[in-house]
Formats: C-alpha cells, sequence, structure tokens
C-alpha cells in the first residue's frame, strides 16, 4: 500500500491530487513513529481464518479471537465500533453478535492462518449490489462498477482499492468482492481474462477523475480486483466492495508446536 501511494504521488497530475497524498503519507509516517492507529475510524473488525483440520482446538479459536478484540480494543486502543441495531447500544470493546465476524476456511497445511482486516464505515457504506439480467453481460457489469464509484465520491476516503464480485447468489457475490480486498496489489488474477477485466475496470475508474479523496486527480483507485462463481442461468449478481486508502490487514500463522509466524508485520 505504501509502495502503491508513493507511486500515485509521484505520477499524480492535479495539483490538489498531490497534496492529498502528500498528507495520506505524512499521516503514515506518523502513524508508524507514534504507534498510533492510522484512521481514527479503526473499523468493525474481520477474521478470515486458513485451518488444517487436524489443527489443535479449533473449537476454541472463536473465543479466543473475541478475547483478543477486547485486549486490543483496550490497549491499541481501537475505537469501540459495535452497536447493536436495535437499542443503540454501544458494547464499548468491538465484540458483539457476530462480530467480530469470521470467516473459516480450511486447507491441508499444517497450521492455522489467521488475517484481520478492519473495515471502517465510509467505505462500507458505499458497498454496492446489482442483481443483473443475464442479457446484460459484461459491459453492463463494467458501467455498474464505474457508476458505484461515481456514486460513491469521496466517501470511501480514495484513492480506494475496489473489490469485484460476480457471479454465485446475492451473499456469494459480495463475499468475493470483500474477500478479494486481500489479495495484494501488485498481484492479478491468475486467470488472464480477468485480470485483463481488472485492469479495464482499473483504467475505467480512474477516468472518472474523482482523485484523491474525492478533490480530483488521476487516482480514484490504486486496484481494481475481480473473483467470481459461476451463476444460475437466470442470475447475474454483481457486488462492488471498497476499501479506503487505510487498508490495514494483519496475517500470522500458528503452528501445532505454538510458534507463530508474523508474515505481514515484524513482531517483537
Amino acid at each position: 500500500m505504501k509502495e502503491a501511494l508513493e507511486k500515485a504521488y509521484q505520477q499524480e497530475r492535479s495539483h490538489r491530487g498531490r497534496i492529498q497524498l502528500g498528507a495520506i503519507l505524512e499521516n503514515i509516517e506518523l502513524a508508524e513513529e507514534e504507534r498510533r492507529p492510522i484512521c481514527q475510524d479503526t473499523g468493525t473488525i474481520n477474521f478470515y481464518l486458513q485451518a488444517s483440520p487436524r489443527f489443535p482446538r479449533l473449537d476454541r479459536i472463536d473465543d479466543v479471537l473475541r478475547k483478543s478484540v477486547r485486549r486490543a480494543t483496550k490497549e491499541v486502543p481501537l475505537r469501540p465500533n459495535a452497536v447493536d441495531p436495535f437499542s443503540q447500544q454501544n458494547t464499548g470493546d468491538n465484540t458483539g453478535i457476530q462480530i467480530p465476524f469470521i470467516h473459516w476456511g480450511f486447507s491441508s497445511e499444517d497450521y492455522l492462518e489467521i488475517t484481520v482486516f478492519p473495515k471502517g464505515a465510509g467505505s462500507e457504506n458505499v458497498c454496492d449490489l446489482a442483481m443483473m439480467a443475464p442479457a446484460d453481460g459484461l459491459e453492463r457489469m463494467k458501467t455498474f462498477v464505474v457508476e458505484s464509484v461515481i456514486e460513491a465520491g469521496a466517501l470511501p476516503c480514495p484513492p480506494t482499492i475496489i473489490g469485484v464480485g460476480i457471479g454465485g447468489g446475492a451473499d456469494i457475490a459480495m463475499k468475493l468482492a470483500k474477500t478479494v480486498l486481500l489479495r495484494p496489489l501488485n498481484e492479478p488474477h491468475r486467470e488472464s481474462r480477468i485480470a485483463k477485466l481488472e485492469r479495464d475496470l482499473y483504467d475505467a475508474v480512474n477516468s472518472t477523475q474523482i482523485g484523491p479523496m474525492g478533490l480530483g486527480g488521476d487516482f480514484t483507485t490504486l486496484g481494481v480486483k475481480v473473483d467470481y462463481a459461476h451463476r444460475h442461468p437466470a442470475s447475474y449478481p454483481v457486488a462492488v466492495a471498497f476499501q479506503c486508502w487505510a487498508a490495514r490487514r494483519s496475517t500470522a500463522r500458528i503452528y501445532p508446536d505454538g510458534k507463530v509466524e508474523y508474515l505481514t508485520h515484524k513482531v517483537s
């Protein structure tokens, strides 16, 4: 992310866009120096897990992760962002019904891999879903993505990362769109046809000239990532998920002997 933002700063032709990108880079530097959250909205917490079925005590992981969120809320600190939608009461510790949300997946590797992904409300509020007609086809899908970006405007704090999920069902498309946000910016889709679609959408989104923080410029997005699932013949779901420039995530692997390997950060 830092490399992509620095590259955007060097290539941005808009004066206002360069000012915004410069402020973002300074913010990142200060956050690292002061060991403080990069944004005051520390998001709702999502965990993505990949586990070997042989990993010991998988039944305890959910409880451990909830305890870790309570501890992080107090010690980092994180802003409390878990609110009961009926009573409007904030739990104060970022945990609640279905929060943190835990996505389980299984692999043949002999470890438990945990990725934590805090999702801020600015980018979450502009996520979009369309149940298009199958006859609409690929071009209408591209138009919908660009229209979603234009409608979002400055709200998701661009330059963003944009995830696009195609096919499956409504819930599947949105899950694909959100999960693909975890793919590294410099990693295109493994299929050449989808990698080309990602490049085409990247160019189309940046042609909107919404620019950094919505003030105009060349960089509305730093990357567009696409994933898909086969669909029902009578259905063509398309989901668009936004992630702001403060694209925070961290991944660690825990081995059965207790060894922990941090893949994204150096941890003493």
